[in-house]
């Protein structure tokens, strides 16, 4: 599972914005210009109603309403596997036809001169796209039954993308192209029953999958009407892939349906545009501040939150727009193993590279609050395709591994600020302390003025980690430290889909030497299923979490002590193991004996400043192993600790050098499942000699510019997947990064 880009919490850093763009001011020039132009030519009055230059630069959303064509509307059931001739194929009445697309959107575009370029992320709803419902006649040539049905549980009727853009600005009109990843166009899980529908005659079949990109391009047109809105007229052709489905009836005779999901789409809308100012009209400047660093985002290297003086006259901005894209490489030479199992690292060796491509946008609603919205594009595998060790090698990329790009919502939730400073603190004097803090403009979050003194509340979708388990010296994995060891306690088996997010309610009261953090999240269906648990509380975790904020020999720290709850449908491992031997069903499986259960651990958290830019981080934590990993990794204990080091120290303030190391280990009812050929999420190597893992990881980050960055890796895992009779590895890799 992969870990968190960037934690969104509402974490203090030193705001550098310089002053604003000159963008207007060379607009204006311009407009001069020509107005002169007009006047030399006898023009003058008429230049004067001429309306200004349009800049299209800076942030907009809006909303569309258009229709769509489908390209192809037939249906096919071929048939396949037992069957052995096309007389058996099946062609129900295609039901897919042109329909109404509806939708919003949000981008940000750049601008020099005419030219016009930026991103643009959508959601629209697409009707007219489902599977077949009813019943059907067979062909004439079919054997028998001369009659099927088939029965269609909802389909994806949306398509959302991110979106290049760039195009060529006339006065107040916008030419441009666009084109990039698109997602949507499943179809739900579906039965077919033949003829009457006997034991053997009733198809299943799970949701469509498709292994090629989903992708969609097109042109547009917009006009500037007034000062902030526009209107468009947008052409695209949207391709969601091949979708196929897979009907079984479990004795080996299948169909398989695949249908093209492409169409035409021509729809028009209106924007809203922000500007490329990006103050909130009418706020105060404000000068010197006290600030600090609280957690990884942004931030004047490793300070450990230690508070210091920021002069800045910038007003609190209106948006925040920021992007990310990591890729790394990684692989390891063969090494001694005694046996494979299926979820192995093979011992032959291996590579893999995989990425990951992150927007991150922030609207300011009202005082204190803002919505965020953070679209993604996955690409690649982890190594060996996420599997071979329980403190996993890799968690800058998704777990969830594919060879062409594909796009998801990872998250979107609503934040609120509420100071809880008195009026008369927060207009103390900054020379004798200021009660207020600046937010740095980073990813999922805007910059602004804050009381010291706050509660924030996140509602919404995003990621454990972005709230619990903070620590400045190792948490992302796409500027710090690989492995799962040291990113996240170890034994925290928190809420989490396959990607690593789920629904949830935080809450912080910050003070000003403690934090106080709880939170309720949905866990997902099935322990470490793809899907997330849809009714509140049926299946869900509870956790809480303190801090507290000390100087030792001058020099800052934290410690942070955190429990958690899973409750929901668990198995317990020693009923899964009985169940295998009274059942001879071997290898044992989790899902012979889920049943309601809670599940609980907890650990302690510390990062401590050395000297300034050197510091040091300890995580230790511990869970019932008696259950099985409801959605994390496959660790009861753990112990995990090291040093980072910022590059001041020998002249390269971009550059960062790390060093940790970790130990872990398994409950006994664990070890006797694995040792009996169990698998996990990570883990099984179809049998055991139990040692606790070991993980050692060491990496240098070289840094050219504040955000583009590339990061020597290198790991060592000794008896990997807790398992003696394998190992030692030796992991090498290689991560690039680019940042705005």
């Amino acid at each position: 599972m992969r870990r968190p880009l960037s934690s969104p919490k509402s974490s203090v850093a030193v705001h550098r914005h310089g002053a604003p763009t000159s963008a207007a001011a060379r607009l204006s020039f311009v407009v001069s210009l020509s107005f002169a132009f007009c006047a030399l030519n006898g023009n003058a009055a008429r230049c004067e109603d001429r309306p200004p230059v349009f800049s299209w630069v800076g942030m907009y959303m809006g909303a569309s309403l258009g229709g769509a064509v489908p390209l192809h509307a037939g249906e096919r059931l071929q048939a396949t596997s037992g069957f052995g001739a096309p007389a058996f194929d099946l062609y129900p009445s295609g039901v897919t036809r042109p329909g109404v697309t509806v939708g919003v959107q949000a981008g940000y575009n750049w601008q020099r001169g005419p030219f016009v370029w930026g991103f643009e992320t959508d959601l629209s709803l697409l009707d007219g796209r489902r599977g077949p419902t009813g019943a059907y006649l067979t062909s004439p040539a079919y054997p028998a039954p001369p009659v099927f049905t088939l029965s269609s549980n909802s389909s994806a009727n949306f398509f959302a993308s991110i979106r290049g853009r760039v195009g060529y600005a006339w006065d107040r009109s916008l030419f441009y192209l666009t084109g990039g990843v698109a997602a949507g166009g499943a179809r739900g899980p579906a039965t077919l029953a033949l003829g009457a529908g006997g034991p053997d005659a009733i198809f299943y079949a799970p949701g469509s999958v498709s292994s090629r990109m989903k992708y969609a391009i097109g042109a547009g047109f917009e006009y500037a009407f007034a000062d902030n809105w526009s209107a468009r007229a947008e052409y695209l052709f949207l391709n969601q892939s091949l979708n196929t489905q897979v009907f079984d009836n479990g004795e080996s005779f299948i169909y398989v349906s695949r249908i093209r999901n492409e169409n035409h789409l021509l729809r028009f809308g209106i924007n809203y545009h922000f500007g490329d100012d990006n103050r909130i009209p009418g706020s105060i400047e404000y000068g010197s501040l006290q600030s600090g660093r609280n957690g990884h985002n942004g931030g004047n290297g490793h300070n450990g939150g230690k508070g210091e003086s920021a002069d800045t006259h910038d007003a609190p901005e209106l948006y925040s727009v920021h992007g990310q894209t990591t890729h790394v490489a990684q692989g390891y030479p063969r090494f001694r193993a005694l046996y494979d199992g299926p979820n192995s690292f093979p011992s032959g060796g291996k590579a893999n590279v995989g990425s990951t491509t992150n927007l991150f946008l922030g609207l300011r609603l009202w005082e204190g609050a803002a919505v965020y919205l953070n679209p993604e594009i996955d690409q690649g595998y982890g190594l060996a395709n996420s599997v071979g060790a329980a403190a996993y090698v890799n968690s800058a990329v998704a777990k969830v591994g594919r060879a062409a790009p594909y796009m998801r919502f990872q998250r979107y939730f609503l934040r609120q600020i509420i100071g809880l400073d008195e009026e008369g603190e927060r207009e103390r004097d900054p020379d004798q302390g200021s009660r207020s803090e600046v937010l740095e403009s980073t990813q999922n979050q805007i910059s602004g003025k804050v009381d010291k003194n706050r509660i924030v509340v996140t509602l919404g979708k995003f990621a454990v980690g972005d709230v619990f388990d903070d620590n400045v010296y190792a948490h992302d994995p796409t500027t710090g430290f690989l492995n799962f060891a040291f990113n996240t306690m170890g034994a925290f088996d928190y809420a989490a889909d396959a990607w690593g997010y789920t629904y949830g309610l935080a809450a912080e009261w910050k003070q000003d030497w403690w934090t106080a953090r709880g939170g309720v999240f949905q866990l997902p269906t099935t322990p470490n299923g793809f899907d997330i648990e849809p009714q509140i509380f049926r299946q869900f975790m509870g956790v809480v979490e303190f801090e507290a904020r000390y100087d030792l020999f001058d020099q800052p720290g934290a410690i942070k002590f955190l429990a958690y709850g899973d409750n929901g449908y668990i198995s317990k491992i020693d009923d899964v193991i009985r169940y295998a031997y009274l059942a001879g069903d071997f290898p044992p499986r989790f899902d012979t004996a889920r049943g309601r259960a809670v599940k609980t651990g907890g650990g302690i958290n510390i990062k401590q400043q050395i000297v300034p830019n050197l510091g040091f981080f300890l995580r230790a934590s511990m869970a019932d192993g008696r259950y099985e990993t409801v959605a994390y990794t496959d660790v009861d204990r753990q112990l995990s600790m090291g040093v980072v080091a910022a590059g001041a120290f020998w002249g390269r303030d971009d550059d960062e050098i790390g060093v940790a190391g970790a130990l872990g280990g398994l409950h006994g009812d664990r070890v006797r499942y694995f040792g009996l050929g169990g698998t996990s999420v990570y883990i099984g190597d179809g049998a055991l000699s139990y040692a606790g893992e070991k993980n050692m990881e060491a990496y240098y980050k070289i840094g050219f510019g504040k955000n583009i960055d590339a990061t020597f890796d290198y790991q060592l895992l000794v008896n990997p997947a807790h398992n003696s009779a394998r190992g030692p590895i030796n992991i090498f890799g290689l991560r690039l990064r680019a940042a705005f």
